[in-house]
C-alpha cells in the first residue's frame, strides 16, 4: 500500500497523512492515531525519499572517518557505536552516510555535504584535546554531536562522553588498595582526548597515594591485541615488571594475557590487569564470574545516546548544546588479586 491508497482507505488527503505520520502538531491527535494504527494494520513504511521532500530533510546522518584511522572501521568499538547509533537512524526513518576521505579533506566532505544537503546532521569520531572540526562545524550551521570531548577547547557544543579521567582512577586505585605499587598502563594514542583523560586519571590515582608514574610503565598506540603483548614482553624483560596493569580496551588486554601465559605466569595471582570497552557484541566479558576485572561502559548504547541526540537537535536546533557525561561501573573478574609478595 503506498500513500496515496492510504489516504482513499481513510477518506484523507494524502497531506494531512503524510502529516500525522511524520508528527506536525497541527494535525489532531484522534486524526494521528486513526493513521498511525491504519498504517499498522496494512504494513505501510513511509519512503524515505517522499518524507524528506514533506519535511525538507535528507533523513540521512553522516559520519566522516579520515583515510589514517580506516582502522576504527573493523575495531569493534568503532563496530558497535555504529550498531548502536543506526538502530536509532533506522526507527526514525534514517539513513547513515558514512565517508571514508583523505587526511586533511573532512572540512572539504563537511562543506561538499552541507552544499549537495546529502546530510540532516554529523556524528562527530575520535576528538584531538583542540580539535578544528568544532569550530568549523558551528561555522558551517550543521547540526553534529561529538563522540568524545576536546579538553583545551572553550567553545561550547553538543557532546556525549564517557567520565575517562573518574573510571581509570578508580581502576588504578582498585589495584592500589590491593597492595599494588608497579602498576603499568596501556593506553590509547594519548593525542586522543579520550586517552589523554585516562591518564590523567591513573596519574592522579598514583599521586594521591604518594607514588610516582615510572615512565618505563606507561605505552600508548592504537589499541590493539599486538599492542598489549608487545608492551608486557617489554616490561616483563625489565629489572623491575610490574605487579599489575591497566589497559584501555579488552583487545589490548587480550595481548597482555597472551603474554602472561607466554612467560609462564598465572593473571589475577603474579599479574594482575583491569581493563576497559569489556562488553562489545562479539567480544563479551560476561561470564558468572568475568574473566577480567574492567570498566564497563557499553558503547553500542553511546551510539545510540548519541544519535538520539543528534536527532534531538535535528528537530529543535535552538534546543543545544546538549551534553552527557557516562559514569563506567567497576566489574570484579578473575584477572586481578592481592599485589604478589616479594
Amino acid at each position: 500500500m503506498n500513500l496515496k491508497q492510504l489516504a482513499e482507505h481513510l477518506g484523507l488527503s494524502q497531506t494531512t497523512v503524510s502529516r500525522a505520520l511524520n508528527g506536525y502538531p497541527e494535525v489532531r491527535e484522534a486524526t494521528r492515531l486513526r493513521v498511525q494504527e491504519a498504517a499498522r494494520l496494512h504494513n505501510y513504511t513511509p519512503n524515505a525519499r517522499a518524507k524528506g521532500l514533506a519535511t525538507g530533510r535528507a533523513m540521512s546522518i553522516g559520519h566522516v572517518i579520515p583515510v589514517s584511522k580506516k582502522h576504527e572501521m573493523v575495531n569493534p568499538v568503532f563496530a558497535d557505536f555504529i550498531t548502536g547509533s543506526s538502530e536509532v537512524y533506522t526507527r526514525a526513518g534514517y539513513d547513515l552516510v558514512i565517508s571514508l576521505v583523505e587526511d586533511g579533506a573532512q572540512e572539504q566532505r563537511y562543506r561538499d555535504l552541507r552544499a549537495k544537503g546529502n546530510v540532516d546532521g554529523l556524528i562527530v569520531h575520535g576528538p584531538q584535546r583542540v580539535d578544528s572540526r568544532i569550530d568549523f562545524l558551528a561555522d558551517l550551521g550543521i547540526p553534529f554531536v561529538v563522540h568524545g570531548r576536546a579538553s583545551d577547547m572553550t567553545a561550547d557544543y553538543s557532546w556525549i562522553d564517557m567520565n575517562n579521567r573518574r573510571a581509570f582512577r578508580r581502576a588504578t586505585q582498585f589495584l592500589i588498595d590491593l597492595g599494588h605499587r608497579r602498576i603499568a598502563l596501556i593506553n590509547g594514542i594519548e593525542a586522543m582526548d579520550f586517552a589523554y583523560r585516562r591518564r590523567e586519571g591513573y596519574r592522579a590515582a598514583l599521586e594521591n597515594a604518594g607514588l610516582t608514574p615510572d615512565p618505563a610503565l606507561l605505552f600508548s598506540g592504537e589499541m590493539t591485541e599486538e599492542l598489549g603483548y608487545n608492551a608486557m614482553r617489554q616490561m616483563l624483560a625489565a629489572p623491575a615488571p610490574p605487579t599489575a596493569v591497566v589497559t584501555s580496551s579488552i583487545v589490548t588486554a587480550i595481548g597482555v594475557r597472551h603474554a602472561l601465559d607466554e612467560a609462564g605466569l598465572v593473571m589475577g595471582r603474579d599479574v594482575s590487569l583491569v581493563s576497559h570497552d569489556d562488553d562489545l557484541s562479539y567480544l563479551r566479558n560476561r561470564a558468572a564470574v568475568p574473566v577480567f576485572t574492567a570498566t564497563r561502559s557499553p558503547v553500542r548504547s553511546h551510539g545510540a545516546l548519541a544519535a538520539e541526540m543528534l536527532l534531538e537537535l535535528i528537530a529543535d536546533p535552538g534546543s543545544g548544546p546538549r551534553h552527557r557525561m557516562l559514569e563506567a561501573e567497576l566489574i570484579i573478574g578473575r584477572s586481578t588479586g592481592p599485589a604478589p609478595q616479594s
